[in-house]
Parts: C-alpha cells; structure tokens; sequence
C-alpha cells in the first residue's frame, strides 16, 4: 500500500500520478507541519519502537510462505534466519532524499523486506538526474521522485508499506515526520538539511544512517545509536560541529559525480540499515568510511565525541524540540548567501533588452550552455579581476544551481555598492533554459 502526504495532506497515488502526467514539470515546496501517518502492517506493531539496535519482534508473528520463499535466500543465512527476517518485516526505516543514494537504498531496503518505508523529497526528475538515479527513466521526467520510487519499491515487494511526503524537509516538519520512524536514512546533498536530520534525529533519540558524495568520493556512517555498551555514539555534529565555509566543499551540482559512486554508497547504506534491524554484523558506530572510486582504497576514521570547549556540539546544536523549531539553518548554513537578491528567469526576460548582462560564474567546460546576447562567461574565481568587463548599470549573476551565483553577486556587491543593481538567476542555468 502507498499512502501520500503532499504538504500535509493525503493523496491517492494513481490521483497524483495522473495530475503530475496531465500538468507536467513542476516542483511542490512547503513546511506545513505533515500529517501524522498511522499504519498498521501485517505484522502487527513492534513490541519495543525505541530500541535501537536489533528490533524486538513479535513471538506471535509468523513469515508466511509467500514471505518464507521470496526471503529464503536470506532466512538460510543462520546470523539472520526468521527471527531476523520478522525484526525486518516489522521495521520502519525513513529515507530522506530519493536521489542517487535514495535510489540505491530503496530497492533494496523493499527487497529485504523492510515492512514500512517512508520517502521525503520535493523534487521532480530531470534529465540530469539519471545518469545515477537508476529508479527513474526518460519518460518519467517531470514526475515527484518521492511518487516514482514509491511506486517502483511497491510493485518490487506488494506486501511493504510505503509512505511518500511530497514536501521539503523543513526544522517544521522534520519531528513530526521522524517521530514515526525506527530508522532515518539521509540521502540528502546539501549542510542546511544534513544538521537538520542530523539534530532532530539526536532529540528524538532516532538512529542516522548517513551518507554523502562528490566526485569520486563517498562517506558513510552510523550516528546516534546506542551500542553494544549502552552508550550513546557519536553524531554528524561530533564530525563537523558547524557548517563548512561556503563553496569549501561543493555538491555534485558544482563537483559532479561519478554516476555508479551513489550506488555504491546507497548500498552501503542499505546494509547498515539492514545490519541495525536485524542486531546482526558490526554497524559503523564511531566510525567514518571514507570510500574512493578512482582505485577502489576505503579506510576508517575513527570519530570520538567531540568535547573540546570551542568546538563541543552542545555548542552548535538546538537544546530542545522548541529551540530546534525555532532555529535558523539556512541561516546557520549559509549565513552571507541569503543576503543576494534573487530574480527568476521570467522576472529576467520582462527586462528591456540589453539593459543588464548576464554573468555565468561557472567554469567554461560546464554544461548545459545558454545562448543569451548579454550573457558573459566570468569564472567566480577570476571574478575580482574581471570586473571591468561589467559595465551594465544591471547584473545578474548564474551558475548551475543558484549557489554560486549567489557568491558572486555578493562579491559584486560589494565592489559596486548602490552604483549597480544585482542579482542572482534563482534556480541556476536550468530555470534560464527551461524559460
């Protein structure tokens, strides 16, 4: 069965699968508070929600034979068996993010038999997507990703539960949604929502598998669990305690990505979701893997909990549900970049022509290009020098995605002050074409 909360409201799959084919591209936002879910599996509940390690399972609760053949593959395996297979048909695991590492835990975590799966993302599917989001094809684009997961990890296994929140995690809607979740998976790409999982997961005492790549590295980890010694480990906040300056570590929008890296990372990730649930294996508990695709080496750092005065994370993080609501991480993320001022592409073309240049800050081997008159290629990082090239009273910066623009039309700010109005290309590149 698949349930839907689409800014807080349900809705039937097939409805909302027709709308997005009758109306096309577009992307759903919102931060109202999401509906709270009630599923019951046919499992029956879990007798223990907060234990973290190796769910309890029902003594009453049987694998069917359906269940005993699909999983026989798996119930053989004597550190698993039908105790291990009813701990996994009984759990409920929330993935935030149906990207690339979305896209390879889903499946998966359906496959092994995961009894509830809940899906968080707002995005839609775009032709760059697929070269590593494998869940979604050509004819597809323009479709909820949260939907299109949902309904492929469905047909995979019929007997799961799955839930989809067609909304953008928000500090508004995060506890309410986590809340009803044994295990939260991050799939996500950006810090704003990494110390957003990361802080609601460690007020609601909620296990964070996580994940994250660029290039051809990817990390994975397992934060706040209670180990094999009752105590609690390590969260991402121990690793980084604050948000990295902005453009110090850039995302797959502005790095790129090997397309196979997700996949392999997802997996992994999968495998430690599997490993918490079912008690079995060592989980990266304190530990950072750190995995490299270029000549296949990984190591392991290991993570102690940070308790150094300036950098503690009590420091950093919300003491309360209340302060957690109240906290401000797009500003704590990027603090400078929401002082740009932004323009859509539509708001863009309504200008008179040849009143304002256009300045790409990209590197001039990214693609797609734009065919514009009063665009110029300026790279951010030769943007001071060339600010004689600028000479429009009206400039609007673009890259990518809307970060980077973002940067240089603060730098630009402040060489020319109140001389010249600038802005940002809200959405990057894409919007631009797509206008």
């Amino acid at each position: 069965m698949i349930e839907t909360q689409q800014n807080g409201k349900s809705h039937h799959p097939l409805k909302v699968l027709k709308q997005l084919n009758d109306i096309g591209p577009h992307s759903l936002k919102g931060d109202k508070k999401t509906k709270r879910t009630t599923t019951i599996s046919m499992m029956g509940e879990r007798e223990n929600p907060e234990t973290n390690i190796g769910f309890i399972s029902n003594n009453n609760v049987k694998v069917s034979v359906l269940q005993n053949e699909r999983f026989s593959r798996q119930i053989i395996l004597p550190q698993l068996g039908e105790v291990g297979q009813l701990k996994l048909l009984q759990a409920k695991v929330l993935v935030v993010g149906a990207g690339g590492l979305g896209c390879a835990m889903l499946p998966y975590l359906a496959a092994a038999g995961v009894g509830h799966i809940g899906i968080c993302d707002d995005d839609i599917i775009q032709l760059h997507n697929l070269h590593r989001q494998v869940l979604y094809t050509t004819a597809q684009i323009g479709m909820q990703k949260a939907m299109v997961a949902a309904t492929f990890i469905q047909s995979l296994n019929p007997d799961i539960f799955v839930s989809t929140y067609i909304e953008r995690l928000t500090n508004k809607n995060a506890l309410s949604i986590f809340e009803q979740y044994d295990i939260i998976a991050d799939g996500t790409d950006n810090f704003v929502t990494r110390y957003l999982i990361n802080d609601a997961c460690v007020l609601l005492n909620k296990p964070l598998v996580y994940g994250a790549i660029s290039a051809f590295e990817g990390q994975v980890s397992v934060f706040n669990c209670v180990d094999a010694h009752q105590q609690t480990t390590c969260s991402y906040r121990d690793i980084f305690p604050e948000p990295p300056a902005e453009n110090e570590i850039p995302n797959c929008a502005t790095a790129g990505v090997l397309g196979v890296l997700p996949g392999i990372i997802g997996c992994m990730q999968a495998n430690e979701i599997i490993k918490l649930i079912t008690g079995i294996g060592k989980p990266l508990h304190n530990v950072l893997f750190v995995y490299n695709a270029l000549d296949s080496s990984s190591i392991k750092l290991k993570i102690t909990k940070n308790k150094s005065a300036d950098k503690s994370t009590d420091k950093y993080m919300p003491v309360n549900k209340k302060a957690f609501v109240d906290f401000n991480y797009e500003a704590a993320c990027s603090p400078a970049i929401l002082a740009a001022e932004e323009i859509t592409a539509v708001e863009m073309y309504l200008l008179p022509p040849k009143s304002f240049q256009l300045v790409d800050v990209r590197n001039e081997e990214e693609q797609p290009k734009a065919a514009n008159d009063e665009l110029i290629n300026i790279n951010l990082s030769v943007l001071i020098e060339q600010t004689a090239l600028l000479t429009s009273a009206v400039l609007i910066t673009v890259c990518q995605t809307g970060i980077r623009s973002k940067q240089a039309a603060i730098i630009l700010k402040n060489i020319f002050g109140n001389t010249k109005k600038i802005f940002s290309l809200k959405g990057g590149i894409f919007e631009l074409i797509k206008n």
